[in-house]
């Protein structure tokens, strides 16, 4: 049993480390395509880079800590608390990064014009923020009392192995963390993604029939292209995040129906998440996979034409050389 056990938690800690090289590297070039390239610095993608922001420390801090601290670590019960509720606070982040981005694309859609007013770096900032700092009360309300009692009580005046599931309570999990501060933002999103393809759709319907209508429909077909991608993220957000949400429910109501070892698939599936964006925006959006390819030039393709060049003209010298002594 216990060699089984084994075997499982280093499979599991093996894809672990594999996703988290992947957020690492996809969110580290999406940060540096945004920031690099000025034909894509606009508010929506102020926002993208928050959420990859998010993502990339999900990959940097959130799985070494559930890797290399749950389950493996004595601390203090506040200190294993407050590393659990950090764990939670990055992918807080990134579901409300996803519904700015969704009320973003909506106001784009739905006043354009006043958007163009409004819509101002300064504002975005202000939302980027605002998703940071909404994020910490939500994520660290099982500090406030919300925790679990039972473990609390046993470890007074002494420290405890750090485990998630032991400090965190399931009803926190269940009716906070999934209903409210998850399940929400995903109905939210639903709706105005739903609403901004009806808008598009119904616009897109009317005939052209001067230059400026033209410019109009030209307009509404990117906005289109640009929702149905980022659409895309919000589904690939419920298809990675939702099955661990889904145990968690049926561990709490049922605990003897859901063996604990498939939570070993349910945690790297959603930090997998994490690591899929970036391959989203490579994929479906032109502006950002343009601004990959520009990263690459400059850089990669840059160094080894210069690392080429430096081998042949070492060649060359030693050529000379050999010339020389013949």
């Amino acid at each position: 049993m216990e060699s089984t056990m084994a075997v499982e938690e280093v499979i599991y800690t093996f894809f672990e480390v594999i996703i988290a090289v992947c957020c690492c590297l996809g969110n580290m070039l999406v940060i540096l395509a945004l920031w690099t390239s000025k034909s894509i610095q606009q508010p929506t993608f102020y926002l993208v880079v928050s959420l990859a922001v998010a993502d990339f420390m999900v990959g940097c801090v959130t799985i070494p800590l559930a890797v290399v601290v749950d389950g493996r670590v004595k601390t203090s019960f506040y200190g294993c608390l407050f590393n659990s509720c950090v764990r939670m606070l990055l992918s807080q982040v990134s579901v409300l990064s996803l519904a700015a981005i969704a009320v973003d694309r909506f106001l784009r859609v739905y006043v354009p014009l006043r958007y163009k007013r409004t819509g101002t770096r300064r504002h975005c900032w202000l939302v980027v923020a605002a998703c940071w700092l909404v994020s910490i009360p939500l994520s660290f309300a099982p500090t406030l009392g919300w925790y679990n009692h039972e473990t609390w009580s046993k470890s007074v005046n002494s420290t405890i192995v750090c485990r998630f599931v032991d400090v965190i309570p399931m009803s926190y999990l269940v009716y906070f963390r999934f209903l409210v501060c998850s399940l929400i933002p995903l109905l939210v999103m639903t709706v105005l993604y739903g609403y901004i393809f009806w808008i598009i759709r119904g616009n897109l319907r009317d005939k052209p029939g001067n230059g400026a209508q033209e410019q109009s429909q030209i307009y509404l077909k990117k906005e289109k292209q640009l929702a149905g991608s980022l659409s895309l993220v919000v589904a690939l957000f419920a298809l990675f995040w939702f099955p661990l949400q889904i145990m968690n429910c049926i561990f709490y109501f049922w605990p003897d129906y859901l063996p604990v070892k498939v939570f070993y698939v349910g945690i790297p599936l959603y930090h997998a998440n994490s690591a899929v964006n970036p391959l989203v925006y490579a994929f479906k959006i032109q502006k950002i996979k343009t601004a990959y390819l520009k990263l690459w030039r400059r850089y990669i393709a840059c160094g080894e034409e210069i690392q080429g060049s430096q081998t042949t003209q070492s060649t060359d010298n030693n050529l000379n050389r050999v010339a020389n002594n013949e």
